[in-house]
C-alpha cells in the first residue's frame, strides 16, 4: 500500500528509512506544540483550545503535504506570524483575535487564489532577494525581542526604553540555562535539541516549586472556544487591509522559500524536470484556511523538516508519520499547560538566533540594496511589528532606485506593494 501511495521504490527509500525521517522531523518541530498556545494565549483565546488547533492544523496540513504533494515536509501554526497575530494585530493594533482569526482566513484563500491563478509565481519572482532574505532576518529579531521579554532578560526602562532585568531572578535564569542547553545539543546533532530544552527547564520549574506539574496523560480537551469563532467581516475593517497584505506577503515568501530549500535537499526539484511544488504550496494554503476555522494562526511548512531530510526522507510517508505524531499529541495537554512561559522562551531565541542568518544573503555593497533590507530587518523589533519592517523595506527601496537613475529594474510586484502600504499609512491611521 506504501509503495502505491508514494512509490517509494522510485525515490530509493524503504519504509523503515521513511518512518525514521518522520520521527526526527517531528522531534525537530513538536516545540511549536508548547510555544504556539504560550503566544496565541496572550490576545485572551483558551489556552487548551490553541494547543488541540494547533496539533489538528499541524496533523492537517502535513497530511495533505503527504497525500496530495507526496514531499517529506512537515506543516504547523508558523513562527513569526503567531507572534504577528497576538503582539501586532492584536495587543498593538487593537483588534479582536476574532477579526485576526478573519484576516487569516482571507489570507489563505488570497494565498490558495495566487497559487492556483499562478500569481505567486510573478510575485515571488519580482521580489528582490535582499527584501526576501531581510524579512526572514528581521522576523528573528522580532522573536528574539519578544523571547528576551518572556524570560525577563530585556524589560521596560523608562529612560532608555528597554533595559537588563534581574538575571537573579529564577525566570531569566531558566531561560539562559535553556538556551545554553538547546544551544549545545544542537552543536552536537542531538534530534529534538529544542523539544529537550523546553522540556529540560520544565521540569526544573517543578522541581524548584516555580511552577505546578498538572499531569501528562488526558483526553483532549474542547477545542470550541476557538472553532469557527473567526471575524470574516470584522477582518474586512479598513484597518485590516494592510494586515491582510502582510500574511499574504510572509505566507508566500516563508512558504515557497522553505518547500523549495527542503525539496532540493532531498532532489526533489530539479531544472528543466516537472516538480509537485505547485502541490506542495496548495496544500500550504489549504492548511492556512483550515487552521483559521480550527482557531490558530497560519500554518505554514516547516524548515525543520531538513532534518527528516537528512534522516533519508522523500516521500510523503515521512509527511504521514509526522501528521500522526502530531494527532498522537493531542493527548498530553495537560503537559503543554504546564509549560512555564520562560521554558518556551530560550526555543524562541534560538530559532531568532537561526533566523538571522539570512542576513548573509543581502547585498552589502550595494547601498540601495542594502539600505532598504536593513530598514526592514530593524523596523520589525524596534516598532514591533512585521508589518511596519515590510512597509518600510519596500517603500525605500522602490525610493532609492528611482532617485538613483535604476527605476528600469524595479518589477511590477515592488511598485505594487511599495503602492499598498504608502496608501495604507496615508489613508488608514492604525
Amino acid at each position: 500500500m506504501f509503495e502505491r501511495l508514494f512509490k517509494l521504490s522510485e525515490h530509493g527509500t524503504s519504509v523503515r528509512t521513511e518512518v525514521v525521517a518522520g520521527v526526527t522531523t517531528f522531534l525537530t518541530m513538536s516545540y511549536i506544540i508548547f510555544v504556539n498556545p504560550d503566544i496565541l494565549s496572550t490576545t485572551g483565546m483558551d489556552r487548551d483550545a490553541i494547543f488541540v488547533a494547533t496539533c489538528l492544523a499541524a496533523a492537517l496540513g502535513t497530511l495533505i503535504m503527504a497525500l496530495v504533494a507526496n514531499w517529506p515536509i512537515g506543516m504547523a501554526p508558523g513562527m513569526g506570524l503567531n507572534a504577528f497575530f497576538a503582539f501586532t494585530v492584536v495587543a498593538a493594533l487593537g483588534f479582536t483575535w476574532q477579526q485576526a482569526l478573519g484576516a487569516v482566513f482571507i489570507s489563505g484563500i488570497i494565498f490558495l487564489l495566487l497559487t492556483v491563478t499562478g500569481v505567486r509565481s510573478w510575485l515571488i519572482a519580482g521580489i528582490p532577494h535582499s527584501l526576501r532574505s531581510a524579512i526572514a532576518a528581521g522576523i528573528g529579531l522580532f522573536l528574539g525581542i519578544i523571547a528576551l521579554k518572556n524570560a525577563g532578560i530585556v524589560v521596560d526602562n523608562p529612560a532608555t526604553l528597554v533595559g537588563l532585568g534581574d538575571l537573579k531572578q529564577t525566570g531569566p535564569l531558566l531561560a539562559i540555562f535553556g538556551f545554553f542547553v538547546i544551544a549545545v545539543l544542537d552543536a552536537l546533532k542531538v534530534r529534538g535539541a529544542i523539544l529537550i530544552g523546553i522540556l529540560a527547564v520544565t521540569v526544573l520549574s517543578w522541581v524548584t516549586g516555580v511552577s505546578e506539574f498538572r499531569g501528562i496523560v488526558s483526553m483532549p480537551p474542547s477545542m470550541m472556544p476557538t472553532f469557527l469563532q473567526l471575524d470574516i467581516v470584522g477582518a474586512l475593517h479598513g484597518g485590516l487591509v494592510h494586515v491582510i497584505l502582510v500574511f499574504v506577503l510572509v505566507e508566500v515568501f516563508d512558504a515557497t522559500g522553505t518547500l523549495i530549500g527542503v525539496a532540493k535537499r532531498a532532489n526533489l526539484v530539479q531544472e528543466g524536470q516537472p516538480s509537485r511544488l505547485g502541490r506542495a504550496l496548495l496544500a500550504d494554503s489549504t492548511a492556512i484556511v483550515a487552521g483559521s476555522l480550527m482557531g490558530t494562526s497560519s500554518t505554514t511548512a516547516y524548515v525543520e523538516s531538513a532534518s527528516g531530510v537528512q534522516a533519508g526522507g522523500r516521500t510523503g510517508l515521512t509527511a504521514l508519520v509526522i501528521a500522526v505524531f502530531f494527532l498522537a499529541a493531542l493527548f498530553i495537554s495537560p503537559l503543554a499547560a504546564s509549560v512555564p512561559t520562560y521554558a518556551t522562551a530560550p526555543a524562541l531565541l534560538y530559532v531568532a538566533g537561526l533566523m538571522m542568518r539570512e542576513l548573509t544573503e543581502i547585498e552589502w555593497d550595494d547601498l540601495t540594496e542594502a539600505a532598504p533590507a536593513a530598514l526592514t530587518a530593524l523596523a520589525m523589533p524596534f516598532t514591533y511589528s512585521i508589518a511596519n519592517g515590510l512597509a518600510f523595506g519596500f517603500v525605500s527601496y522602490v525610493v532609492l532606485k528611482v532617485f538613483t537613475g535604476r527605476w528600469n529594474i524595479l518589477h511590477p510586484a515592488t511598485q505594487i506593494v511599495a503602492a499598498l502600504f504608502v496608501i495604507r499609512f496615508a489613508f488608514f491611521a492604525e
